[in-house]
């Protein structure tokens, strides 16, 4: 019922949506991720070398994106882009790339709309996020309620179910360890970390998001040396597959493009959030000098999250010869796709060609940290769309607990079923914030190119 629901929604008018918002915005702003590619690394990646991020009025830009990273580089980038593949074809990985590539402009607008509308609080920081600008930009408490309810249960779908039931899935194919044991542990150790409230999620992302990114692409790209002879033709089956797909066996059921595009970006979308609008609940936290600025950080995100660690994990379970597409689809057709010809089973067997027995417990170690990352950084997304629709301490209360309950259930719970919830997740809350964005996107361009006259007049 699920996966039904979650195609009926995404082929192909929410497919399009997206595609065609960040077609749009893209084409607005002059394709300003690629022609201007220079202005947002000098804002993002640059400054790093010649600012020091200290606030003291809400968190750092830098702050708000480890925090966001920390949500977005979580059991998509694994176990998301491994499921994309085995379901929707080596092409699903091309779809993937145009869909960020697309999405950097959506996330950029996301982010300094975000900023642009973002509330201080009584504590002297802000909060905000699609909600807001939603109501105060758009004047639309309908859309800004909509979106409200449908992050609740996506914050504890792919923000937590998913990512537990990975976490085990993980601990429990490598070192044996029981699935309720590790929905116990991490829920115990998150509730510890929640008590901090946004201030020590986003000290411990900022620790966690260099670390666990350095750990894995520094692995991927190892193998990738390795297997060095193979890359050209796992590009070759990735562009070909998502124009010319493997045809159907014996008349039975086969990839298409449709499934390709359904998938990559599908998948895409879960793993850098560009047009979800959830990362921007974290970076509307940001103290910045001009909302633009934070919007140059929403394409970095996109860059990271998509083009760096999803490619990554695509190229190493094509390269390592992994994944037969014949053997996959016969297994489809028949029904009998075991859980570890997908997911993290998939992308650990790909890391243990090069690595060995170590491949395993590098991949283990990876998703602990990028999945545990994502719990974090969803629960306080949650909190913020509960705030929002009502302050109530007693609701707030109520929602952690449930949150820690999720995780213990997520952790035995089979996770082949959480996908399609996690599709239609994201469907539900997409809409309102696509609404949002193309409807606030004059006010957003105005806003960045008052930034932009700034920067040249300073040079």
């Amino acid at each position: 019922m699920l996966a039904t629901l979650a195609d009926t929604l995404w082929n192909p008018w929410l497919l399009g949506f997206f595609l065609l918002t960040g077609l749009y915005l893209s084409l607005r702003s002059g394709f300003f991720p690629l022609f201007c590619l220079p202005t947002w690394v000098k804002a993002t990646i640059c400054s790093l070398f010649t600012k020091k991020h200290t606030t003291h009025t809400g968190i750092s830009s830098i702050q708000a994106l480890s925090t966001a990273l920390a949500a977005t580089i979580g059991t998509g980038s694994i176990a998301g882009v491994a499921t994309a593949i085995v379901l929707g074809g080596a092409g699903s990985l091309f779809w993937m790339w145009v869909a960020a590539l697309l999405g950097m402009m959506t996330s950029c607008v996301e982010k300094l709309l975000a900023v642009r509308f973002h509330r201080p609080t009584q504590t002297g920081s802000w909060r905000g996020g699609p909600m807001y600008y939603l109501l105060d930009g758009l004047g639309c408490p309908v859309l800004a309620v909509w979106f409200a309810l449908a992050c609740l249960p996506a914050t504890l779908a792919g923000g937590n179910l998913v990512q537990s039931a990975s976490i085990a899935s993980a601990l429990e194919h490598s070192l044996g360890i029981p699935k309720l044991a590790t929905g116990l542990l991490l829920a115990c150790t998150v509730a510890c970390i929640l008590k901090g409230g946004l201030a020590k999620i986003a000290t411990l992302s900022s620790l966690l998001v260099p670390s666990m990114a350095l750990l894995y692409l520094g692995s991927g790209c190892i193998i990738l040396f390795v297997c060095r002879a193979m890359i050209p033709e796992a590009f070759h089956l990735i562009v070909s597959s998502a124009f010319s797909p493997p045809a159907a066996l014996g008349g039975g059921m086969g990839y298409s493009i449709l499934t390709g595009l359904r998938y990559g970006v599908a998948r895409g979308v879960f793993t850098n959030e560009a047009g979800l609008g959830a990362s921007a609940i974290a970076h509307a936290a940001a103290q910045v000098e001009h909302p633009a600025r934070q919007g140059m950080w929403g394409i970095f995100e996109v860059f990271v999250s998509t083009f760096l660690v999803c490619t990554l994990t695509g190229l190493v379970i094509l390269v390592s010869g992994v994944y037969q597409p014949t053997e996959v689809l016969v297994q489809i057709q028949s029904g009998t796709l075991s859980e570890s010809a997908l997911g993290v089973p998939l992308v650990s067997t790909a890391f243990s060609t090069v690595f060995g027995s170590i491949g395993s417990w590098i991949v283990s170690l990876c998703l602990l940290l990028f999945a545990f990352s994502s719990i974090l950084g969803w629960s306080y997304y949650g909190q913020e769309a509960l705030y929002f629709l009502s302050p109530s301490v007693l609701l707030q209360k109520g929602y952690s607990i449930l949150f820690l309950v999720c995780i213990v259930a997520g952790a035995v719970w089979d996770v082949s079923q959480l996908w399609s919830l996690v599709d239609v997740c994201n469907a539900l809350m997409a809409i309102p914030n696509l609404i949002g964005l193309l409807a606030l996107s004059p006010q957003a361009f105005r806003c960045l190119d008052s930034w932009l006259t700034i920067r040249k007049s300073n040079w």
